[in-house]
């Protein structure tokens, strides 16, 4: 394991280990505790709020909407009358309700889409992609109270209710802002480790021409999340474990993740809001100054598949390709090899293609905005030629093959 990951997994094991302890201080009491003592410190100690947590954390990041909305309606119908009152928003009827319905449609949507057409499903899949990322959003508001209560009973006035406040020596020193300082931050970067690659099941949905891979991916997640679920309900410490096991092997997938959720969000909203009707190619600025926005269509030298950054001609007449890592990293460019290129057509979007002899290789996606602008990027980035590649290649041979295609002067 790398060093980076070595130390992500060192902070997502510490504050566990924190919560774990804090039980056997707050345990300390004399040998004439009541049973009642001994049930509040079992059912609120930190250790025990802590596993809990990490498995509702984990549940969440897998499905935000049916996780936060679960968890809301669980904590509503336990709760008293009195109780209710002062729940947190996603317990109350008026988010919860509406939650677990938009759940359910989804739910109906997947199941059906064996049998529904590709041009009905797909549409649908795009507004499930923008739903979970709109569901993440409004989970992550939920994710710091729930890590905040796992240190509640360690706060004064939470002691207060214990039946015995003087067997806890540690009763009245609000240690609480120790346990938060160390799980809130880790409960978030293990929350989005985990989203973001749960995310990427929606992406390959969306970029998947056939419905039972769709439906294998679908039933893939959910399994994981009836596992995190069970594990959890046999035994608090035993989901914990799992469900840490889980965002372990989630975070070295992150950035891949990442890279595949931006790709499908910019391809997603460009062909649902038709937005090459409304673009216009600019004529590339100065190298750093502007540029083509694309994706790397392959892995070379140190740049990642579908790294996302704009693409663009400098002074030497060579393309350069600046880019940002992880979007927010300080900007990177790398230079495309010499060479002649040419502009590949495709169904939803053209691309950048490296020419070697009879032999084409592709560089650069372009988003869906450039359909129907092929000629203005072969201007702008020196291409050679504009040819049908993919599915419209194969339709333009046939066209030929019949007779029906146009023959080249």
């Amino acid at each position: 394991m790398k060093r980076p990951y070595r130390f992500l997994s060192l902070w997502l094991v510490l504050p566990l280990l924190v919560a774990l302890l804090l039980p056997s201080a707050a345990t300390a009491s004399p040998s004439s505790a009541d049973n009642s003592q001994a049930k509040f410190v079992a059912e609120a100690s930190p250790g025990v709020r802590a596993a809990q947590t990490l498995s509702e954390v984990t549940g969440i990041a897998i499905s935000p909407l049916l996780g936060v909305g679960g968890i809301g309606a669980i904590k509503y119908l336990r709760a008293t009358e009195a109780e209710r009152e002062h729940l947190l928003w996603y317990a109350q009827p008026w988010f919860w309700v509406p939650a677990l319905l938009i759940v359910g449609l989804c739910l109906a949507k997947d199941s059906a889409g064996t049998v529904l057409p590709t041009s009905l499903k797909k549409p649908l899949d795009m507004l499930e992609l923008f739903e979970n990322k709109l569901s993440a959003l409004v989970a992550t508001g939920a994710i710091v109270p729930l890590v905040m209560d796992v240190f509640q009973a360690a706060r004064p006035e939470a002691a207060l209710h214990a039946p015995s406040f003087s067997a806890m020596p540690f009763a009245a020193v609000d240690i609480s802002w120790m346990g938060n300082l160390l799980l809130v931050p880790v409960a978030l970067l293990a929350y989005g480790a985990v989203w973001v690659v749960s995310h990427s099941v929606n992406v390959l949905i969306l970029i998947s021409p056939f419905s039972t891979v769709d439906a294998l991916l679908k039933s893939f997640r959910a399994a994981l999340l009836a596992s995190v679920v069970g594990m959890h309900w046999i035994n608090n410490y035993a989901g914990a474990i799992w469900a840490g096991i889980i965002v372990l092997l989630c975070l070295p997938l992150a950035g891949w993740a990442m890279r595949l959720a931006v790709f499908g969000h910019l391809f997603a909203w460009d062909l649902l809001t038709l937005r090459r009707k409304r673009f216009t190619p600019e004529v590339c600025a100065p190298a750093g100054q502007g540029g083509q926005w694309a994706f790397s269509a392959r892995d070379w030298k140190a740049l990642p598949a579908r790294t996302y950054g704009r693409v663009a001609r400098n002074a030497a007449g060579e393309l350069v390709f600046h880019y940002r890592p992880l979007l927010v990293l300080p900007p990177k460019v790398a230079t495309l090899p010499a060479g002649r290129y040419a502009i590949g057509r495709g169904l939803f979007h053209p691309e950048l293609l490296r020419l070697e002899g009879e032999a084409e290789s592709g560089c650069l996606n372009f988003p869906p905005r450039y359909k129907g602008h092929e000629e203005a990027l072969a201007r702008i980035c020196g291409a050679v030629e504009v040819r049908d590649v993919g599915l419209l290649a194969a339709w333009s041979w046939i066209k030929r093959a019949f007779g029906f295609g146009a023959v080249a002067a």
